[in-house]
């Protein structure tokens, strides 16, 4: 039991002359820095791209599964009778919370984004619109289809599953994209390190040689390696991570103007997750250091 909280005390405090082996700066201690803190930046971003999409897709299947739109497509005669009729089939329909016609002014701002601002509702052939609210359980929207082409020729009804289910398998898609980027991040930032542990390695070649003759075992000096790289990760990431936290506050905040991409950044405990980022980054320093000074070592013998 008293080994482990040793290894750690080890792991971080070191040993002073074991730390020599390592070179204290140079080419594998900028490399190592400059890649675990731009891997970490990346990482930042991908894993916000990831929770945002995720709350997307949720809002989506949220939303849309509790709405639907009826459409009345009817002279201008009948318009009127019509959608008083289709209301009071959708009052009567178990299943459906709310139903209620849009107005010309609620029309015409679905309208604005792809029309402009001042469109001239009477002159256009407009269906009117009804929104229809879900209840629990649910209604039947086969029966409730069969039941409007029989009573008002003129209504149909969407109940938004053709373009639903698309939106919600590509935020669903944005989502896993995140988590790969994050896989992807991480073992590019580990063959990264692979490559300066080695050069490290080779380059004090001479030096292993020595604490060999006086009696290193490879253990002893495989952590010196270890310990100095995963520390440096460590602080690497530790800065990306920062950056990345301050440019991802920097984004601008979720707005319907702005759509899908607004609101891109962490919300509440999302951000415990970032906190995470540079103590995986440690550890994929550590195993790709303990990986990379076993085989060289090896090698060295």
């Amino acid at each position: 039991m008293s080994a482990a909280p040793g290894r750690i005390r080890a792991l971080f405090l070191g040993d002073p002359q074991a730390g020599r082996v390592v070179p204290p700066s140079g080419f594998t201690a900028h490399l190592t820095l400059f890649a675990s803190g731009a891997m970490a930046f990346l990482a930042v971003f991908a894993l916000a791209l990831s929770l945002a999409s995720g709350r997307l897709a949720d809002r989506w299947a949220d939303e849309l599964a509790k709405s639907a739109t009826l459409r009345i497509t009817a002279p201008a005669g009948q318009r009127a009778a019509q959608t008083d009729a289709a209301l009071e089939i959708l009052r009567q329909t178990p299943g459906v919370a709310s139903a209620r016609a849009l107005s010309a002014e609620e029309q015409a701002a679905l309208l604005a984004p792809w029309l402009g601002a001042d469109i001239p509702m009477d002159d256009l052939p407009v269906p009117q619109l009804i929104e229809v609210i879900e209840g629990e359980p649910g209604y039947d929207g086969a029966g409730l289809r069969l039941r409007l082409g029989a009573e008002v020729p003129g209504a149909v009804l969407d109940d938004h599953t053709r373009w639903r289910r698309p939106l919600v398998e590509a935020a669903n898609s944005l989502r896993r994209l995140g988590w790969v980027s994050i896989a992807l991040i991480a073992g590019a930032m580990a063959a990264m390190i692979t490559l300066a542990a080695n050069a490290a390695l080779a380059a004090n070649a001479q030096v292993i040689e020595v604490l060999r003759l006086v009696g290193a075992r490879d253990r002893y000096i495989a952590g010196a390696f270890i310990r100095r790289f995963t520390l440096r990760a460590l602080i690497g990431a530790g800065v990306g991570v920062a950056l990345g936290m301050i440019g991802v506050a920097l984004l601008p905040e979720a707005s319907e103007e702005g759509g899908f991409l607004t609101g891109l950044g962490f919300r509440g405990v999302g951000w415990l997750w970032v906190l995470l980022v540079p103590v995986l980054g440690a550890a994929v320093a550590f195993a790709a250091t303990w990986r990379a000074a076993t085989r060289r070592l090896k090698e060295l013998t």
